[in-house]
């Protein structure tokens, strides 16, 4: 019996997604579906997110790389608000926007099935930022929460740590490239020393130097839950090391 089907990299399109829609109705065996760039549109995320309304085994489901838009997204969100087996939702580098992370994170205030979400290289902005906030502050399922290379600010990595302080499900989230600056780490900062579920967090690629470095050694003085960081490619000199290593000394 077919649990797994991986079609990445073909030319399936919207017409293609119908026809899997309409075999997705029926199917009670597939559990994965893989269709990462396939020149699928918003026409064709509105054919699969119809077929989600009535699946009840699938639970991953990759659409990295198509063109889904914000259009697409908000047919997955109103495919997620029914849905109650999908766990895991991929839609890296589909240009869904601010507007698309508002759809999406909408449909997660009441879903209680998905816990891996992925909105990397989305240009969701501070705004888009700002809805996924909102949602984390409902929402008591999603682990995982990847947003690389969103270009948020520091603006945007406020609204997420501000959530994060009420959070209490979240254990990974991925900011790598977002251009937080010393300014979103010193939010983020904030946020560890309420936060106690996040085990691991990316802040790589993200401007920071010393100051950002200060601000996030001194929350891991008090933080007893990080156990995996990664500051790799920022501009962090001897003197942000020097508040790193005080910080070691103190966590534990």
């Amino acid at each position: 019996t077919l649990t797994t089907l991986d079609l990445w990299g073909n030319k399936i399109g919207d017409e293609g997604a119908q026809q899997l829609g309409n075999a997705l109705r029926n199917n009670t065996t597939l559990t994965t579906l893989n269709l990462r760039s396939n020149e699928i549109g918003a026409k064709g995320a509105q054919h699969l997110g119809d077929a989600l309304r009535h699946n009840k085994t699938l639970t991953i489901l990759h659409l990295r790389g198509n063109q889904i838009g914000p259009e697409g997204a908000q047919h997955l969100e109103d495919a997620l608000r029914i849905n109650t087996t999908l766990t895991t939702l991929n839609v890296f580098y589909n240009q869904i926007g601010a507007g698309g992370a508002q759809h999406l994170g909408d449909s997660l205030r009441n879903n209680t099935a998905l816990t891996t979400l992925s909105l990397s290289s989305n240009q969701i902005g501070d705004k888009g930022a700002q809805h996924l906030g909102d949602t984390l502050r409902h929402n008591t399922t999603l682990t995982i929460l990847d947003l690389w290379n969103n270009q948020i600010g520091g603006e945007g990595a406020q609204h997420v740590a501000d959530a994060l302080r009420i959070n209490t499900t979240l254990t990974a989230l991925n900011l790598e490239n977002c251009e937080i600056g010393d300014e979103g780490a010193q939010h983020v900062a904030d946020a560890l020393r309420h936060n106690t579920t996040l085990t691991t967090l990316n802040l790589e690629e993200n401007q920071m130097r010393d100051e950002g470095a200060q601000h996030i050694g001194d929350a891991l003085r008090n933080n007893k839950a990080l156990t995996t960081l990664s500051l790799s490619d920022n501009q962090i000199g001897d003197k942000g090391a020097q508040h790193l290593g005080d910080a070691l000394r103190h966590n534990t």
